[in-house]
């Protein structure tokens, strides 16, 4: 039976900046269960990577600020934690795998010691015996000549090693969850394939939950139990991955799914949806993406729609479905 681990409330980060005040999230809502993995897609800018930071209480402050919700993780909101109650979390019981690996890892430092770091932190295990744990750990992610590999330098090893070390460092603690941001950008498709093979079967291995945050929705299709479909910081819908697939029903999520190339296009344009992404400065009153939408109507300008409820665990932003 799946019970929850985290559950974000009416979550709010602004950022305050010189040029006005950016909502990256406006009020965000979303459930993560054992042992199960939560998809988030939509385009750049749309708040996927700060509603990671946000759960970590990694925004930078200035000019970030959570400014309210709730983040109860095993039923212990996060916000109301001190710094030093924080750090025992974050790395030990959430960890997260950053989207550049190569910017993530410290260039001047081992990679065994870059582990270990980590194990002797929150596992307060000596040196040691935290470096002979960084090998296992470099063996059990598939690293090759592990005992070679803690004495290199990132520099040293190609992108789809440096990812894999993200993933032992993720790992080295056996995290309850796991937060992955694009963790197959920049790699080849064959790359690609083995880290997402090689993050199941850990997640199966450890009951490690995850939310997998990728513009990639085959990734998605492929790898989640649930998903949500973010856009100008706001959800915009939630579903089971199957139901969201065979039934979109979001003018935004429909405009994804078209965009994705198949197989037998034959030479034709790739469907697109009209217009960008706007500006957390500037966002437009009523739906956040009315200047886009094919389906608009006067409503959608005027009041920004509540998340409707169509079925059990699928909700849409949109007027359409009042």
């Amino acid at each position: 039976m799946e019970t929850e681990l985290l559950r974000v409330k009416n979550l709010r980060t602004y950022f305050y900046t010189d040029i006005g005040v950016a909502k990256a999230l406006d009020g965000i809502d979303l459930t993560v269960n054992r042992g199960t993995t939560l998809g988030i897609v939509g385009e750049s800018g749309c708040g996927k990577s700060v509603t990671a930071l946000s759960i970590m209480r990694l925004i930078p402050q200035p000019p970030g600020k959570i400014v309210s919700g709730e983040i109860l993780f095993d039923g212990k909101d996060l916000l109301s934690l001190s710094k030093k109650e924080m750090r025992r979390i974050r790395g030990n019981r959430i960890s997260m795998i950053f989207q550049e690996p190569m910017t993530s890892l410290n260039p001047v430092m081992r990679i065994g010691e870059q582990i270990s770091e980590v194990i002797v932190l929150h596992q307060r295990l000596s040196r040691k015996d935290a470096f002979k744990k960084s090998i296992e750990i470099l063996n059990l992610v598939k690293i090759p000549s592990p005992e070679k590999r803690v004495h290199e330098y990132p520099h040293m090893i190609s992108g789809g090693m440096r990812q894999r070390i993200m993933i032992a460092m993720a790992l080295s603690c056996h995290p309850n969850l796991m937060i992955a941001d694009e963790p197959t950008t920049a790699l080849d498709v064959t790359i690609q394939a083995q880290i997402l093979h090689l993050m199941q079967n850990l997640k199966d291995e450890f009951g490690t939950s995850i939310i997998l945050i990728t513009h990639d929705q085959a990734v998605i299709a492929e790898n989640a139990q649930e998903v949500i479909v973010m856009y100008g910081g706001k959800i915009m819908e939630y579903a089971e991955v199957i139901d969201l697939f065979d039934n979109p029903r979001h003018p935004y999520t429909v405009g994804l799914m078209k965009a994705i190339p198949t197989s037998n296009e034959n030479g034709k344009r790739l469907n697109t949806i009209r217009g960008i992404v706007p500006s957390l400065y500037h966002l437009r009153e009523g739906c956040k993406f009315n200047d886009r939408c094919d389906q608009v109507h006067k409503r959608c300008f005027a009041e920004e729609p509540p998340l409707f409820e169509l079925r059990p665990k699928h909700l849409c932003r949109c007027w359409l479905y009042e």
